[in-house]
Order: C-alpha cells, then structure tokens, then sequence
C-alpha cells in the first residue's frame, strides 16, 4: 500500500512540474519547458567544433531541462549515469529593487533516474517551494560588507521528495564493535522514501527550526554475486534484526539547527540536534526512536575568501536557479581558489532507543568503516559498513586547501569512532583510529570528485574513488537510514 503511495506521491509531483510549467491556452506565449528546451537544444546545435567541445559538454552535464545525471551510489555498488530533468518557476528580479513579486512562491523541480554496472539504480523526483529568489553561486575575494547568513534563516522552504533506491551489494558483518572480517556477509536492499520536510527561521539570527514526515517501505533479499555468503546464510533474526520482515515506516522527525559566524568570520559553526521517530506500520516490535547530535566547527584558512556552494534551495540535479543563467565553467579557476581552505573539526553522536520487547532492525543502524550507505565516509581506512550498532560516537579533523591555479585540492583528515550495543558505551575510550589522504576535484557544476588513500587501522588499507551524487549548489538526497 505505501509503495502505491509512493509512486502516486512521485507522479503528482510530475504532473505538477508539467502543469505549471505551461503557459494558459490562448496566450500565444510557447510554454516554459518548450521554451527552455529549445534554449537547450540550440546550445548543444552550435556544437560543431573542438573549440566548442567544453561548452557542449558542460550543457550535457549541467543543463537545463534536461542533462546527464553521473554520480556514486553507496559504497560497492558503482558509478551511475542516467538522465535528470529540472524545471524552475521563478519570479522576476530587478538589480536595484530586488524581487518584483516577493509573495509569491518559487518552485523547483527535479525528476531522475541512475543505474550501475551491478544492476542497482535510484529513481527520484524532488520539489522545493519557497518565498525568496535564490542567489547565484558567488566566489568573492575581500571582507564582505554585510555578514552572509543561511539561506533559510530568511524565509521557511519547503521540500517534497519521492525516492527509491535499490542497492545490490551491501556488507554485514553483525552488530557491535567486536564483530570479526570472518563474519562478512553480503545482501541486497530496495527502500522507497517518500515526504515532505520544512526549515523554518527564528528570530535569532543563525538558528532555524526544521521538520520532517517520511514514509519508508524497505525490502531486504539476498546477495548471491559474492565471494562472502549471502545474509541468511550466516545470520538469522536473533543475529540481524528485522532480517526475517521489513515492515512500512512513518518517520516524523524534529530538529534545531545552529549555523552563525563568530570572531568575524573566523569560525563557522554548523550544529544539528535532532530527534526522529521510526514507527512501524502493524509491527510495535519494529518501532524505536532516534537522537543525532552533529557539532561541525569550521575555521577558514582565509576568511576574506567567500566559496557559497551549498544552497538548500536548489534541487539534487540543480547547479543554477534559473534555466537561462548557465551554471559556473568546469574550466575556469578563480583567483580565490589560491586562497580557499579550512579546518574542520567534527563531533558526530547518535543513538536509538526501542522500547522493552522491540528492536532497532539492522538496516537502519548506522554505520562506520569505509563510507556509510549515504556515502560519507567514516574511518575510511576499514572495509565498507565495517561495524554497525544502534549507537555511534565520531571525531574528525580535516584539512583542505585548494591547489593554486588548479581545480584540484589536497585532503587530509584524521578520525576517532567506535559504534556500541548500549547508549552507556558511546564515550571517547578505545577509539579506532583511520587516516585520510588524497585529492578533491571541484569543477564548476560538476560533481566533486574524491581519490583518498586511507591508512592506520589494523585491518589493512583502503582506497576511494567516488563523485559526488548532487551538482554543485544542490542540496543532499534524502537518508537511507
């Protein structure tokens, strides 16, 4: 029934991007889609020629309505390629006056769909609505002359999604942080994810409210393709919890976010607490509760240097919030860049809670080992999904600087973590250690590449290779746990 519900909710948000994307009949006016589609189509005509080979291939990769949609999906599961479709509703502006029509909403919308070379694939499609024109990506040199806040610390935006995943290769190695590399086993996993979520502002300048309603539907089988077992040959309910049923979510969730400049912009802060609630649909002894505690401290090597890349009102496949602004060159170097850099210094925590005689399934623990299924990678220099438990405890300490006159920087960083079976075990003693070195590629509106070697466990080293699944600009997919 929720996945029926899903597929409505994904087509209704379709049927909404075409609907308003026309013009009224009898206008006489070409609607927008055709509008941006012939601006696109005429672009990629005038590609006759080595010279123009950048252009065409930017306007494949970044364009708009249509373009190439590249990106990695979790871990083990490869690169994916396909195609995205975005479609904006926007209000005029003027230079001096600023918006011409500030009460009326904005829209923005983005379909896609990807797959790999094992057969996993994700299918989405995004809307945002908000009251307040969105900025251009903008790389600065010099102190600005009035402080930069968030985005939505200026008026509340709002975000429909639909989303399916379908991921043929996992790893599990059991609960708790003294599983054994001879208990890997390996499954598969589909979840369909479909809500809506809101950032609200406060009074207080930095702070923001946020709220969320999903459903969830996941779907665990086996994986058979491996060298490792597959999960039912190794592990059992008691072993896997939720191995033998995967019941439907309702996953309400609340949080408070913290996100201002401190000591003239020398510190950046980026707090998260949030809480959300997992309730199993028919199945009491599925249900349980979720606390995420994210203190990211950022230090600007130079804070005269403004880099503003990440913008929560732009869709996942959006690098440009107008189809008629094309999105940043992939080949041009500002001067900035010889200058752009940070510290970075991390305190991730979260916990779940069930109630006597229910459990927290497995699929929905986190994890920390290589990179997570949402693919952020957490002592990188462990296996993939290395150890997993309801509870987990992070520091991370990073360093990046970009390479002068490249569109390259260099990558350091150093973690500390362990997962536990009980929230008592989540404090700062017998923390795994793993070190990260390697190199970043940011191109315009192409995706962030990352080559990081990764050393200091005792279970060997690991190499990364991954892209990023969100244009430059774009705002994150939805979780997977």
């Amino acid at each position: 029934m929720m996945r029926r519900l899903s597929c409505v909710f994904l087509l209704l948000i379709c049927a909404g991007c075409l609907v308003s994307a026309q013009t009224p009949a009898g206008s006489g006016k070409q609607g927008r889609v055709a509008s941006d589609f012939m601006r696109e189509g005429q672009q990629l005509g005038a590609c006759k020629s080595i010279s123009s080979f950048v252009d065409c291939a930017q306007t494949l990769v970044t364009g708009q309505p249509m373009h190439v949609a590249l990106g990695s999906l979790a871990p083990q599961n490869g690169f994916a390629a396909g195609v995205a479709f975005v479609e904006h509703k926007n209000c005029p502006t003027d230079p001096e006056k600023g918006s011409l029509c500030p009460k009326e909403f904005r829209f923005s919308w983005d379909v896609d769909a990807v797959a790999t070379g094992n057969g996993s694939w994700r299918a989405g499609a995004y809307m945002k609505a908000f009251r307040l024109s969105t900025p251009k990506i903008v790389v600065g040199y010099g102190t600005p002359k009035k402080k930069i806040k968030p985005l939505f610390n200026v008026a509340p935006l709002f975000n429909l999604h639909a989303e399916t995943n379908s991921l043929n290769h996992i790893d599990y190695y059991g609960l708790g942080a003294s599983t054994l590399p001879s208990g890997k086993a390996s499954y598969g996993m589909t979840e369909t994810i479909a809500g809506i979520s809101g950032v609200f502002p406060t009074r207080f300048a930095g702070i923001s409210l946020y709220g969320e309603l999903n459903g969830r539907v996941p779907q665990i089988r086996g994986d058979h393709n491996e060298s490792s077992p597959s999960i039912e040959q190794l592990y059992t309910d008691a072993t896997a919890p939720g191995l033998a049923s995967q019941p439907a979510y309702l996953q309400p969730g609340e949080a408070l976010r913290i996100q201002p400049e401190i000591f003239a912009g020398h510190l950046r802060l980026h707090y998260l607490a949030e809480f959300q609630q997992y309730i199993a649909v028919g199945n009491a002894q599925g249900s349980f509760r979720r606390w995420t505690a994210d203190l990211d401290h950022e230090i600007p090597l130079d804070h005269r240097v403004r880099l503003i890349v990440s913008d929560s009102h732009k869709g996942p496949d959006s690098c440009t919030s107008d189809p008629a602004t094309p999105c940043p060159s992939p080949t041009h170097v500002s001067s900035a860049m010889n200058h752009e850099g940070s510290i970075d210094l991390r305190l991730f925590m979260t916990g779940s809670v069930a109630n006597a005689h229910s459990v927290v399934p497995f699929y929905f623990d986190p994890s920390i080992g290589g990179s997570d299924i949402n693919g952020q990678p957490l002592l990188a220099s462990f296996p993939d999904y290395r150890f997993r438990a309801p509870n987990l405890i992070v520091l991370r300490e990073t360093v990046e600087h970009a390479v002068p006159k490249l569109p390259l920087g260099v990558y350091f960083s150093a973690d500390q973590g362990k997962v536990a079976m009980h929230r008592d075990d989540i404090d700062f003693s017998n923390l795994r250690k793993s070190y990260t070195a390697g190199l970043t590629v940011h191109a315009g509106g192409l995706p962030v590449v990352y080559l990081l070697f990764s050393w200091g466990g005792n279970e060997g080293n690991h190499t990364t290779f991954s892209v990023s699944n969100v244009l430059l600009g774009a705002s994150a997919r939805p979780s997977l746990f």
